[in-house]
């Protein structure tokens, strides 16, 4: 049939997300979801929800929730803003920041629903290669985003889980003319973050996500932090309602469970660790990862038979096609059982 759609829309192939299988007894390890529930207080809020608010619409700006991210990181509920997991405010950057004649530079390998928000947008993709098995990140970048009107850090990386030094980033925000959006999806299983920058400089937005140490990637909550300026320019793009009162609820009584969240990203930090020695002992290159997974290169560098090998034992672990990506599987940080079958998995295969 005859197709209504923008030219480019038709072209572009889409965002491919991890898959969600409905496989009895399978080992989940492909899109870092956090292997531990969230706390105790979200099934207390939910029992004391009154159901007859549902007749309402929710806070279009989520301000209970912007006044606790502001109080977390010493800034004011004008520096916030609440998104619908993070890759709603990702599709603001996107559509505030580029365009056919404003290009976004990203660094490769890295999250791949970047380039798709640009292909929307029709804006040209810069790509910034990270170098050498560590995947690390050039010195100088001015060269290449030089025509670039926004700049993608993921901090840390996805796929790889390593970090951009602080340093560097402070480095590009300096020199890059442009918005900086500073992804940090993983940044609570990292060594440090780069949040006082979102006030330090004009041009820096930082962004955080529930889906990952808040263990609520099913609620979809994340938010912003920028100057108030960048601020209102993005509530200006964001939708509505785009937080449902539920989500409103949940988020805030999680989120202010910090003792509780403490401990599952230390016990996730710790077995992150001691995973990937056990996979360097087997021949494995496993670049250092600050987040909550590992990127994993086997022995033979064929990622694709060793995701198909877990898969057909009941585990699920994510691969990613490329000539760099394809010699790596990306394997979720999972329970300390979750590991270890993974490992006994590993070890029969390439031991």
């Amino acid at each position: 049939m005859k197709s209504y759609f923008r030219k480019e829309i038709d072209a572009i192939a889409g965002y491919t997300a991890g898959e969600q299988p409905k496989i009895a007894n399978l080992i989940k390890l492909n899109t870092n979801e956090n292997p531990y529930p969230p706390s105790p207080a979200v099934e207390a809020a939910l029992r004391e929800f009154d159901i007859a608010r549902l007749r309402r619409y929710p806070d279009p700006f989520a301000d209970e929730l912007r006044d606790i991210f502001a109080a977390d990181c010493n800034v004011k509920r004008e520096n916030v803003i609440v998104g619908n997991g993070s890759d709603d405010l990702l599709t603001m950057c996107f559509r505030g920041f580029t365009s056919p004649e404003h290009p976004v530079a990203v660094f490769d390998p890295s999250y791949s629903l970047y380039p798709v928000l640009a292909e929307m947008q029709v804006a040209p993709v810069i790509k910034i290669a990270l170098e050498g098995k560590d995947f690390t990140y050039p010195d100088d970048i001015s060269c290449q985003t030089e025509k670039a009107n926004l700049l993608v850090i993921t901090r840390p990386n996805a796929p790889t889980g390593t970090v951009c030094p602080k340093s560097l980033v402070r480095k590009y925000c300096e020199n890059f003319d442009g918005m900086v959006l500073i992804d940090e999806a993983y940044g609570d299983f990292a060594d440090d973050n780069c949040m006082d920058l979102a006030l330090e400089y004009d041009n820096v937005i930082v962004m955080r996500t529930f889906s990952k140490s808040c263990s609520m990637a099913g609620v979809r909550l994340g938010y912003a932090v920028s100057n108030s300026t960048v601020i209102e320019g993005l509530m200006k793009l964001k939708d509505s309602y785009n937080i449902d009162m539920l989500s409103q609820i949940v988020g805030k009584a999680n989120y202010l469970d910090k003792e509780y969240r403490s401990k599952c990203i230390s016990a996730i930090r710790r077995d992150r660790d001691q995973m990937r020695e056990k996979l360097l002992k087997l021949g494995f290159e496993v670049p250092k990862s600050q987040s909550n997974f590992l990127f994993a290169a086997p022995p033979d560098g064929d990622g694709e038979a060793a995701f198909r090998y877990l898969r057909e034992n009941a585990v699920l672990v994510r691969y990613f096609k490329g000539d760099v990506t394809g010699k790596y599987i990306r394997i979720t940080i999972g329970t300390p059982d979750e590991n270890r079958r993974v490992l006994e998995l590993l070890n029969a295969r390439y031991a």
